[in-house]
């Protein structure tokens, strides 16, 4: 049996083949849990549902996290096909291109609380969805991805180090309004990944060959690496775990000069 066999999983945040949040939906289905996915967009749609029959997931509908009445949607959904959940991957973030090529002093006020409530906000948001679900399966976790930027300025992630650390600071607060339900919150922080998302910062490829060359375990990180880590830290192997930040990095957040 797998550390995941008989749970009910909510993945958010897929976009392709890529995305961290795939590699953790299919280990989440090979530790044997049942999932269920979202789509943001007839683009999007057109790449989830294919990955979603590779696991045989549910595609539970359209998710844009700005949009109230599309998370109730989608957990009413969920509500109907499992009458509960015991796990909710958060892999959502958001910033202007030109706020990843610019300096940080730049970035427009409109800019930047959109960069917070897509990136950090809506963490809160499926929380208070997911809350009644959980608790109807007397617990479970919830996890979303964060990165080193959230706690030391890293160049070109600007406004998506700030909405990191914001979204960090959701995970402690979250931690502690849900603990009382058995409900864990914690964050997985990985390296620099080769995603979508990723593909907007300037100098990406200098930041992933830089964790290569200096993290302790001298390799690049792989999807495999996070989709691990996160079965683990969703499942009861992490039960007195909760409000923290875990890093996936090879080591590379306890690196000085």
């Amino acid at each position: 049996m797998g550390i995941a066999e008989g749970k009910r999983a909510l993945v958010v945040g897929v976009a392709n083949d890529k995305s961290l949040a795939w590699s953790i939906a299919q280990e989440l289905a090979a530790q044997g849990a049942a999932v269920a996915m979202t789509y943001q967009g007839e683009v999007l749609e057109r790449r989830v549902r294919p990955l979603a029959g590779q696991i045989n997931a549910t595609v539970v509908g359209e998710l844009d996290v700005n949009r109230d009445d599309q998370i109730a949607s989608v957990f009413g959904k969920i509500k109907e096909l499992w009458g509960g959940l015991d796990m909710l991957v958060h892999a959502v973030a958001f910033a202007e291109r030109e706020d990843l090529r610019d300096r940080f002093l730049n970035v427009s006020r409109a800019n930047f609380a959109r960069a917070l409530e897509i990136s950090a906000y809506s963490l809160v948001a499926l929380a208070r969805a997911a809350e009644p679900l959980i608790e109807a399966r007397g617990g479970g976790s919830i996890l979303t991805l964060s990165y080193l930027g959230a706690v030391r300025a890293v160049p070109n992630y600007n406004v998506m180090g700030v909405a990191k650390a914001a979204l960090e600071a959701c995970v402690r607060y979250l931690a502690l309004d849900l603990g009382a339900k058995n409900i864990r919150v914690n964050a997985l922080s990985a390296a620099p990944a080769r995603t979508l998302s990723s593909s907007a910062i300037r100098g990406f490829h200098d930041m992933a060959h830089e964790v290569e060359a200096r993290a302790p375990l001298r390799r690049a990180m792989n999807p495999g690496d996070v989709g691990r880590m996160a079965a683990a830290m969703l499942s009861e192997l992490a039960g007195g775990v909760t409000g923290q930040t875990i890093y996936v990095d090879m080591g590379y957040s306890v690196v000085g000069l």
